[in-house]
């Protein structure tokens, strides 16, 4: 019989077990010893909290998907390549947007988040300098994500609520219409931003948008009722294509409007509205009163991406007007980073 091998000397606690098989290592007591002195060491500090970033600490809940890029793929990375630390939450987690002709996966349900918001609460990792929300498809998640902003407001009552009313688009509704009355009673009151679309923007005034003027008074209107920033992201107007932004720096004061006029561009493409808005609160809090350059370097951002995105398929053999498209987010971070403003701000007198 051959005898029991020793194991190498070595200077750690495992070199003093000499002739000690490797498998009574693993199970014995050793491990009970080094896991005992591991649970008492002081956990180590959450960097992002004890070290924070000059931008600051971002929780995104939104839709994700394996494939492609809408909901939280489209927001984080551009967000993090801007300097936020983010943590997302995803509403759903599909195997693809449901643009595909089929799609698989789950939905998160408003105590699920809430379960979630508790396990961070229990470690005392809530503190965030920003909310991000997108599409919420059900009135009990969306009254579950309202608990969350107050109770992050009750540790940073300075939190910022960045919020894309997802509903719909040229006239269509994506979303049950009992949730609409939830938006604008409930979610508009507590946001410090929002970024709707045309239709979302009438949807939550109860206005209809034909003109300038008239998103102007939308704008407004969303004022009176709540947050001190408005971007309206994408308006059609006359055949062009704006977006309309209006910061309210006092309460009761006139806010300061500007538009941005851009080019449309013959094709559809997934997850636009979840990176605008992202930018959006990206580049505004690093410009906090300054929204029109903040709108200038979104807007040209996203416009260089979809020139990109609508290159690369031409140069693949595809036509673009044929189907919507997946956009190039990972190519595109030298313009996310850097953009090169292309599309000014002109102020409303």
């Amino acid at each position: 019989m051959k005898p029991t091998p020793l194991l190498p000397l070595r200077s750690s606690a495992v070199g003093i077990l000499i002739g000690t098989r490797r498998r009574d290592l693993e199970s014995g007591g050793l491990g009970i010893r080094r896991s005992s002195r591991r649970s008492a060491m002081v956990p180590p500090p959450i960097l992002s909290l004890a070290l924070p970033s000059d931008t600051g600490r971002v929780l995104s809940i939104q839709s994700h998907t394996v494939q492609g890029y809408v909901g939280n793929k489209s927001a984080v990375f551009p967000l993090q390549l801007l300097g936020y630390d983010v943590d997302p939450i995803n509403s759903v987690q599909f195997s693809n947007h449901t643009g595909y002709p089929t799609f698989k996966g789950h939905v998160l349900n408003g105590q699920q988040l809430s379960d979630l918001i508790e396990g961070l609460a229990a470690n005392d990792l809530l503190y965030y300098t920003h909310l991000l929300t997108g599409y919420i498809g059900s009135v009990s998640f969306l009254d579950a994500v309202l608990q969350v902003v107050e109770k992050l407001r009750t540790i940073n009552p300075g939190l910022t609520y960045v919020c894309d009313p997802v509903m719909g688009d040229e006239g269509k509704l994506y979303v049950p219409q009992d949730l609409v009355s939830v938006y604008r009673e409930k979610v508009v009151p507590v946001a410090s931003m929002l970024t709707p679309n045309q239709f979302e923007v009438e949807l939550l005034t109860g206005l209809r948008i034909t003109s300038e003027k008239d998103g102007l008074e939308a704008c407004n209107a969303l004022h009176a009722a709540g947050p001190s920033k408005v971007v309206i992201t994408s308006m059609t107007i006359e055949d062009k294509l704006l977006l309309i932004g209006s910061h309210q720096k006092v309460k009761g004061q006139p806010p300061h409007q500007f538009k941005i006029v851009f080019p449309k561009i013959p094709a559809y493409f997934t997850g636009t509205g979840d990176l605008m808005t992202a930018l959006l609160l990206g580049w505004s809090n690093k410009y906090p009163d300054n929204l029109e350059k903040a709108s200038e370097l979104a807007v040209s951002s996203l416009q260089a991406l979809l020139h990109r995105t609508l290159a690369d398929y031409k140069a693949a053999g595809f036509d673009p007007q044929s189907s919507s498209l997946e956009i190039r987010l990972i190519q595109s971070q030298d313009d996310i980073r850097n953009p090169e403003i292309k599309f000014k701000a002109e102020i409303f007198s």
